[in-house]
């Protein structure tokens, strides 16, 4: 099966660009989003501009560390993708141990910075979110299907992160904004697997779309997370912590996300799942703009 363009990786040209693929940063702008998204709404508006700027700063060093790390790690699977051959390791551009030191510079820097900057508890759970990732996650992906739910874990934790930012505690809203993240990845990485499952069975990742080929429990996995994110989305209206005008754009766009896994069930092709794909990553900066209209900041 041909690899989308858009997944399809050049050799990286200088060592600027080597660096930053290691850093793997279409994750990392998630994971931005998600912790702004966090932070704003523990503030109810943006609050201390020092405070988010070093909140962003060590979220980003850290998740940059954290990929880098993941590149060590899977640097032979990676060689045997064609979406993945030209990567830092695969390609030879840069040694092991380089990328070693980068990647644990990157992730310590940026929890120090954290717990000096912004407090204990939002480093910790920059601590938390990297072992994770690292340990967990990414050899479970040689194992099981489940490591997307499993993965899910550390790539939640970023909103609760930037919660803790703003509130210095765990609120309860802190937990609904971990839950819409959680079941936000499982779509999003449901799509991405649908599209690259060819490539993913050639370096013996499990996901799920290639130990059941057929789609039929993928769909139901991303129509059943979808279907969760409905209600769970209206919560913090219950809660108190949000409006009508969020009410009403958050049921829009979360609507709309469902429904664009709808040509994916029909017809899984390549195509309908970059739909779904293109719609999980609208999602996320669109409910950050249902959130600010709302609040009126």
């Amino acid at each position: 099966m041909e690899i989308p363009l858009k997944f399809k990786k050049q050799k990286a040209k200088s060592l600027l660009s080597i660096y930053l693929e290691l850093s793997k940063l279409n994750i990392l702008s998630l994971v931005l989003v998600a912790t702004l998204l966090g932070y704003f709404l523990g503030n109810m508006g943006w609050g201390s501009w020092e405070r988010l700027f070093f909140t962003l700063l060590g979220t980003s060093l850290t998740a940059a560390g954290s990929g880098a790390l993941n590149h060590l790690i899977e640097r032979v699977p990676d060689g045997l993708m064609e979406r993945t051959k030209n990567r830092p390791l695969p390609a030879e551009l840069i040694s092991p141990i380089h990328v070693l030191l980068f990647g644990i510079t990157m992730a310590i820097s940026g929890i120090v910075l954290l717990v000096w900057k912004v407090n204990m508890l939002t480093g910790f759970l920059s601590l938390l979110t990297a072992f994770l990732y690292i340990t967990i996650y990414t050899p479970l992906k040689k194992v099981t299907w489940w490591n997307t739910s499993v993965g899910s874990i550390p790539g939640a934790l970023p909103i609760i992160g930037g919660w803790t930012a703003a509130t210095g505690e765990i609120g309860t809203m802190a937990w609904i904004l971990f839950g819409i993240m959680y079941l936000w990845q499982h779509p999003h990485f449901y799509a991405i697997a649908w599209m690259c499952k060819d490539d993913y069975a050639q370096a013996g990742f499990k996901m799920l779309p290639v130990v059941e080929p057929d789609g039929a429990r993928t769909i139901r996995q991303i129509f059943w997370h979808l279907f969760l994110m409905i209600p769970l989305s209206i919560l913090p209206v219950i809660e108190g912590s949000l409006g009508n005008i969020y009410l009403v754009g958050t049921i829009i766009i979360s609507i709309a996300f469902f429904l664009s896994a709808i040509p994916l069930a029909k017809d899984k092709s390549r195509k309908s799942a970059l739909l779904l794909l293109k719609a999980s990553v609208f999602y996320l900066p669109a409910l950050l703009i249902v959130i600010i209209i709302d609040l009126g900041v």
